[in-house]
């Protein structure tokens, strides 16, 4: 009863105390946290993509913030990797299509931290520095787009660049989960030490399906060539150690070895070449009496003498980088940031970036059983070509080692080059420092082709008023199942071109484009229309050609042709109407430093509306005008490219007594 009584006279009077602006207050606060309430309950029921499009920005990348994804035991699991795998076999290159700036779009999946259903994260570090640096880096670069729907390359927010801190069959559920995974079509996993005890493989452990690995331990076992990327292992000391460049030339010691935990052999053989050469080279290992951590990770000891490490490197002309447990070294960047010329024994490494970088100019590699003859070697190497190398070793670091921002846009840049060769950077730009001028190097030349908008061919069909024997071969062509388009050059200016009505009924789409001027080199310009890698350029009066004969074969060279032929060619072919076959086979066989191809008729060449009139090859001259331009050509190329070869390609499945259905071109005929 006391306590009642109490209650109920202290707790009416408190009520009408409160001030009538402390009410609303309250009144206010309670409405705003009941909308909040209601607003998140109906964005959590309404429709959305686990595919954002908001902007990879830093504060999105906050591993606590992101959304926990639980992986049932039954997850799949994706395949073990293709080795066969290659561009044009596992990767789809119509999704990155053409554009005018000629560079790829890379989409970055949402943070999100995945776990089984225990609860256990799927790796011990979560995001690392590392990484987290990499996605920014692309992020902020143009490559990057936020529309899913517009990417090309996919690379997902699961760190995978260190296979000592992940699980691997959940780490593998976790990208087969991944909305555009697709078997791994187009993605990219960035990995810098792969494998594990005891065996260390030298790709990541990691099922990743047709994924391109962009990692740091590839073997010749192990790397697809021209497919994945070979990239370096960050140096943690590059972003915590600063080395001022020093200028190249002699160095107070000629070979330094700095690494520890190196196998016992190979350190025999070091001591050895060290009593041998004696203060020419110096040997270092870890230090014993100072304690495990950051600090003695920067230091080296010899016999008791303690030196800064990465510091010390600067002062050899050549530093030594070995296998270890791994064939990938992060030692190998903190040698390049020295600017000291590192020898490198790790039998079938591929060194990182070698599709772009000629790492002959910057490093010397010697076979593992020859490390006994390393310091003969490197004594026969002349002075001069020393500091270029030392030179050429720092600008690698630079421009592309010094941060992970270096490593992850080299690497998109180097997938870009192969979507859009013709746009590619040259040798000269990926090797020749800014400050250093290099002798010219021949770049090889790569088709400049462009990421194709259609599959197929394109028919180009160059005539000039020979209408019955144009619609004849239109209809052939027609009947051929890779055909795309057909694009009809009309060369007749005082003509038009048959009303529409008159034109064969075609199943692909069929222009017209007319030109300015009567020129045999119009067959041979990239049209617009032109959206295909393959082109079939074929004259008005070739009718004897099969479907099956046109399916068999065609190359793409009309680019080259209309602005890569040498000299005055062009001109020459289009002053006297003749010989751009033989210049085109001029232009073929001195890119490609192959013969031609002698493919033997069907039968003789017939042209039902050819006259002594308006046929080329009629006229008395022709033959001889050939002749003469055969000898202009090779004047103007300097050389006669033609190679003389005793082969020709013979139609014969066409004696082979077995059924037509099994014959793959059954409509190619007897001479």
């Amino acid at each position: 009863m006391y306590t009642s009584g109490k209650y109920n006279s202290r707790g009416p009077a408190l009520i009408p105390r409160m001030k009538i602006k402390h009410r609303i207050y309250y009144i206010t606060l309670f409405s705003v946290v009941l909308l909040g309430l209601i607003a998140t309950g109906m964005f959590q029921f309404w429709p959305h993509s686990i595919e954002s499009t908001a902007d990879w920005t830093l504060d999105k990348r906050s591993i606590h913030d992101a959304p926990l994804i639980r992986l049932p035991v039954s997850s799949p699991i994706p395949e073990r990797g293709d080795l066969s795998c290659r561009m044009h076999t596992c990767f789809d290159v119509y999704r990155c299509g053409y554009n005018p700036k000629n560079r790829i779009k890379v989409y970055i999946y949402p943070l999100q931290r995945f776990a089984d259903e225990l609860g256990v994260p799927i790796s011990s570090t979560g995001l690392s520095r590392e990484y987290n640096d990499l996605l920014s880096a692309i992020s902020d670069s143009d490559f990057y787009t936020d529309d899913v729907t517009r990417a090309c390359l996919f690379i997902p927010s699961i760190d995978v660049l260190n296979q000592n801190s992940l699980r691997i069959r959940e780490t593998a559920q976790a990208l087969a989960m991944l909305p555009r995974w697709d078997k791994g079509m187009n993605h990219l996993l960035f990995n810098m030490l792969p494998g594990g005890p005891p065996d260390y493989n030298t790709a990541l452990d990691v099922p990743r399906d047709r994924a391109l690995l962009a990692g740091g331990g590839f073997s010749t076992w192990t790397y697809r060539q021209g497919y994945d990327i070979s990239i370096p292992v960050y140096s943690p000391l590059s972003a915590d150690v600063e080395l001022p460049e020093k200028q190249p030339g002699p160095r107070r010691y000629f070979i330094l070895s700095s690494q520890t935990a190196i196998h016992r052999e190979y350190r025999a053989e070091l001591e050895r070449l060290k009593e041998e050469n004696g203060e020419a080279l110096l040997l270092l290992d870890k230090c014993s009496n100072l304690s495990q951590g950051a600090a003695s990770a920067r230091k080296r000891c010899y016999k008791g003498q303690v030196y800064d490490y990465p510091q010390i490197l600067q002062e050899s002309s050549f530093c030594v980088v070995l296998r270890g447990a791994r064939l990938g070294q992060a030692t190998l960047s903190d040698v390049l940031q020295a600017g000291c010329v590192p020898v490198i024994l790790a039998d079938s490494y591929i060194l990182p970036f070698s599709e772009v970088l000629d790492w002959k100019r910057a490093s010397v590699v010697i076979p593992e059983e020859k490390l006994s003859e390393m310091y003969t070697i490197l004594k026969s190497i002349p002075h001069r070509q020393v500091e270029e190398m030392q030179r050429q070793a720092r600008w690698f670091w630079d421009a592309y080692f010094s941060s992970m921002k270096a490593v992850g846009l080299t690497t998109l840049q180097i997938i870009n080059d192969r979507i859009y060769p013709y746009a590619a950077r040259t040798y000269e730009q990926w090797n020749n420092p800014p400050v250093v001028k290099w002798s010219s190097v021949n770049s090889p030349l790569f088709l400049p082709l462009i990421p194709p908008r259609a599959p197929g061919f394109t028919a180009v069909v160059l005539t000039y008023d020979r209408v019955e024997s144009l619609f004849r071969v239109i209809t052939e062509i027609s009947k051929v199942p890779s055909l795309a388009k057909l694009l009809v050059v009309w060369n007749n200016q005082n003509k038009s071109p048959p009303e529409e009505s008159l034109w064969p009924k075609v199943s692909v789409p069929l222009k017209v484009v007319r030109t300015k001027e009567n020129k045999l080199s119009n067959r041979f310009f990239p049209y617009d229309e032109i959206e295909t890698e393959a082109v079939l350029a074929i004259d008005d009066d070739i009718i004897m050609l099969t479907s099956d004969e046109l399916q068999f074969g065609y190359e793409y060279f009309n680019y080259l042709y209309t602005y890569k032929m040498p000299g005055d060619i062009k001109n020459w072919v289009d002053a006297h109407m003749n010989c751009e076959d033989i210049a085109m086979n001029f232009l073929v066989a001195n890119i490609t430093g192959k013969a031609p191809i002698k493919v033997t008729p069907r039968k003789k060449f017939k042209c039902p509306e050819c006259t002594a009139i308006d046929g080329l090859s009629l006229d008395q001259t022709h033959m001889v005008e050939r002749s003469e331009c055969i000898n202009k050509f090779a004047s103007v190329f300097g050389t006669m490219p033609l190679k003389v070869v005793e082969h020709r390609a013979d139609p014969v499945l066409y004696k082979d007594d077995f059924p037509e259905k099994l014959k793959s071109f059954p409509n190619i005929g007897s001479l």
